[in-house]
């Protein structure tokens, strides 16, 4: 009897059940590779890609050369994303918190992972003035009592747990920022963006006022694309991550001269 008679054979998941896992996938992780799906699902590529149009065309994905993303606008909420990726978002804060000075004033974007900054930047920083129109961002602060915390007016949006519109972009402008601090729903080679477009334009009056912009984002983010470009890759002037770019975005923020910091050097 040879080797392959005594084992069993993997059963083949049905279409169904294989695009189920693809959307399962897509939920965890933002962004995926065909080659990478093929072999977890033990199908060919050309399998993987007829599984990815057809979700495509039901608008359950974007498709991207070699993989698919998520849906422009399909972020989950800023409350379920304090819970996902945590452990990747203490290590880029500890990281980002290095390139913070005292006295410095900082514009800090509203999400999960700027919120980790700002928890650690309220362990570990003094003397500062931030700026944000983040709610999260302005609680975890607030037990520091050498950071002067400046809370930006407009509307507000309860999802996100922030304030966005013209009330806020005026506000911005009053004030001269050392450095700010954005987070992203996606980065590729075509810039840096925002599944919420009036989210997009307070960060950008932020990146305008600012001396240096420092983006902080989970590998997830990367060659994932989202509905409002507020950044070109040169417009930044730091990226911290848990893990290296790579492909095109990597060449894009060669090219851009942006320092990547990755946290824990992998």
């Amino acid at each position: 009897m040879t080797l392959t008679e005594t084992e069993p054979r993997k059963a083949r998941l049905t279409k169904k059940a294989r695009q189920e896992r693809i959307l399962a996938e897509m939920r965890a992780s933002a962004t995926l590779r065909v080659g990478d799906l093929a072999t977890d699902l033990s199908v060919s590529t050309e399998t993987i890609r007829r599984d990815l149009y057809e979700l495509q065309e039901q608008g359950l994905i974007n498709r991207t050369y070699g993989g698919a993303t998520r849906p422009f606008g399909a972020e989950p909420s800023v409350s379920e994303r304090h819970g996902q990726m945590v452990p990747e978002r203490e290590a880029i804060a500890a990281v980002a918190v290095k390139f913070i000075q005292p006295n410095e004033v900082i514009a800090i974007g509203a999400g999960a992972t700027t919120t980790h900054v700002a928890r650690r930047m309220a362990a570990e920083c003094r003397d500062l003035t931030v700026i944000t129109h983040s709610f999260s961002v302005a609680t975890v602060l607030a037990p520091n009592p050498t950071i002067e915390i400046i809370m930006c007016p407009g509307r507000y949006n309860g999802r996100e747990g922030m304030m966005v519109g013209a009330e806020t972009i005026e506000f911005l402008q009053s004030y001269n920022i050392n450095r700010a601090v954005l987070g992203v729903s996606g980065i590729t080679p075509e810039g840096l963006a925002d599944a919420e477009a009036p989210a997009a334009w307070v960060y950008k009056a932020m990146m305008n006022r600012a001396s240096e912009t420092m983006v902080v984002a989970d590998h997830s983010k990367f060659d994932v694309q989202a509905l409002a470009i507020w950044a070109r890759v040169p417009d930044i002037a730091r990226l911290v991550t848990d893990r290296e770019p790579k492909g095109a975005t990597s060449r894009a923020l060669d090219r851009a001269r942006v320092e990547v910091s990755v946290a824990g050097g992998k």
